[in-house]
């Protein structure tokens, strides 16, 4: 790729300690830390563990993508930034990074001086932005998943009666993800008949309250199933290695065969059905899950390209959501800058899971991908949410962390807030769902901004604020350039909020001089926010 023209006034220094070939040809480099410098980057999971600091275990970057987004792009408060074009496998020591690389020597670039600009410029050098964005709805709307309330149990009856609740409890509509086991089986791309006798007539009338529909679905086919037996014969599927066998991949609904989507013929087809579904019942688009690189194992298996590696099956996955604009992600290889919406891997219901949203959120962005939402309300795992739960559920912990989604790019309920909150709870969560519709035309101004410019929404008061002291600010951060929001994130209710020059106004109307450094107490009802008066 050319290098950008601003890119070349600040690649002035090319930075390796070590290079060294081993004779397997495995490509091993050392990267030495500068003094103050401090990185970030390589996986969305490690978020709340950034900026790095010396750890024992290695990280595989191929094999492994920690079940959310990932890529070989790490970047640091100086500016340097560390790409390669391969997956490669890391350590960080806590004074310099050792990297073995299977295609060739992996160097630190000077980009510029701060960490905003060796975001910028590497993203420049490395990948763009094709300039576009996922539909405005993911930014003005909540999104509703269906999977806490009805798990496999997914029903036409039950998802209308979902949405009437939303409506019903006075939360915006917006767009209703129908979870796994709508289908026949996997690989079957018709409604269970006996649960849905009319989907087309159910998705005209979600479409008719005001809501947009995606469907759940995977790259897994059911063995011995009508299509197993024609994909397998077409050569559609993913081989046992060295037999025209299709490979059985366990996975956490079981085993599975899976689509070869290194091979054109086996991708176009899938898309066709997709496509047959949008066509027949009115689909919007898809929530494309289970895509997460160790599910392939070339070392196992064979695929129609003869050189694919694990990340290349999770990149083709993302390839085929970029086809249809209603698309969603949890994990995700390359294709920054395309308008993929992606979102956290799902949390437990716990203050120790809140607090990693925020700094997750914010290596999203820094990775390239800014169109994120942070897990759902109160957490994704069903278990907190049963009926033999219901005592140990914490109410103030779903609003804060309704608070939370409230002002980031995107926000989703699963649970529904009316079954677990009593009366005065419920008020807050619809709060936080208005005051992110309010909130909707800076969310989509942001979002323009990243498609054009590649900045995150989300965005750390380091990259912000370089060399103020604000490394280790994990709690607070800047949605855009116009407002720093400082969530409650623990059980106390307060917490400090670090201010940085200029002056800012709150959400109660209160103006401040920065910088400055304060400690606050926090009703349940409030969210504060500071909005940069220039």
């Amino acid at each position: 790729m050319k290098k950008n023209r601003y890119l070349s006034i600040f690649l002035t220094s090319i930075v390796l300690l070590t290079v060294c070939r081993t004779a397997s040809g495995q490509h091993k480099s050392e990267i030495p830390v500068l003094a103050g410098e401090r990185w970030w980057g390589a996986y969305t999971a490690l978020g709340a563990a950034m900026p790095f600091e010396a750890a024992d275990r290695s990280y595989r970057l191929g094999a492994d993508n920690l079940q959310n987004q990932s890529a070989p792009f790490l970047v640091s408060s100086l500016g340097r930034y560390i790409w390669s074009d391969a997956p490669f496998t890391f350590r960080f020591d806590g004074r310099k990074f050792l990297i073995d690389s299977p295609v060739g020597d992996v160097r630190a670039v000077k980009a510029g001086k701060t960490l905003r600009e060796a975001v910028i410029l590497g993203k420049n050098a490395r990948f763009r932005s094709n300039g576009q964005t996922p539909p405005e709805r993911f930014f003005s709307r909540p999104q509703y998943n269906t999977w806490i309330e009805l798990q496999y149990d997914q029903s036409q009856e039950a998802i209308e009666r979902y949405a009437d609740d939303i409506l019903a409890h006075g939360f915006p509509a917006g767009i209703l993800m129908v979870d796994d086991n709508w289908q026949r089986y996997y690989g079957n791309f018709d409604f269970k008949a006996e649960r849905f006798p009319d989907p087309k007539g159910m998705i005209d009338r979600l479409h008719a309250k005001g809501f947009n529909v995606m469907l759940w679905m995977s790259p897994f086919v059911s063995p011995d199933s009508p299509e197993f037996r024609e994909l397998q014969s077409k050569g559609f599927l993913i081989k046992q290695k060295g037999t025209n066998k299709a490979a059985i991949i366990p996975w956490w609904n079981g085993y599975s065969a899976c689509y070869d989507l290194t091979n054109p013929a086996a991708f176009a087809h899938l898309q066709r059905q997709l496509e047959r579904m949008q066509r027949e019942y009115g689909v919007d688009g898809f929530k494309f899950d289970a895509g997460d690189t160790y599910f392939y194992d070339p070392a196992t298996q064979d695929y129609h390209d003869k050189d694919a590696r694990a990340v290349d099956h999770l990149q083709r996955w993302g390839e085929l959501g970029n086809r249809f604009p209603y698309n969603e992600y949890r994990a995700a290889w390359g294709l920054q800058g395309l308008p993929l919406v992606q979102r956290l891997a799902d949390k437990n219901h716990s203050w120790e899971a809140l607090q990693q949203l925020v700094p997750e959120m914010i290596n999203a962005g820094i990775l390239g991908y800014p169109y994120t939402c942070p897990d759902m309300v109160g957490g994704g795992q069903v278990a907190d949410f049963s009926a033999e739960a219901q005592e140990r559920l914490d109410q103030d912990l779903i609003v804060r962390s309704a608070q939370l989604h409230a002002l980031m790019p995107m926000m989703q309920f699963s649970v529904a807030p009316w079954r677990v909150l009593d009366a005065e709870h419920l008020g807050y969560c619809r709060a936080a769902a208005k005051l992110h519709e309010k909130m909707a035309p800076y969310l989509l101004e942001t979002a323009a901004q990243a498609a054009k410019t590649g900045e995150p929404m989300v965005r750390s008061m380091e990259y912000m604020y370089p060399n103020k002291g604000f490394w280790d600010c994990r709690d607070q951060y800047m949605l855009g350039a116009k407002y720093l929001v400082a969530p409650v994130v623990t059980a106390e209710g307060k917490r400090t909020v670090r201010l940085p020059r200029g002056t800012w106004v709150d959400d109660q109307g209160k103006r401040f001089k920065g910088p400055l450094v304060m400690e606050i107490s926090v009703p349940l009802g409030r969210i504060p926010y500071y909005e940069l008066k220039r």
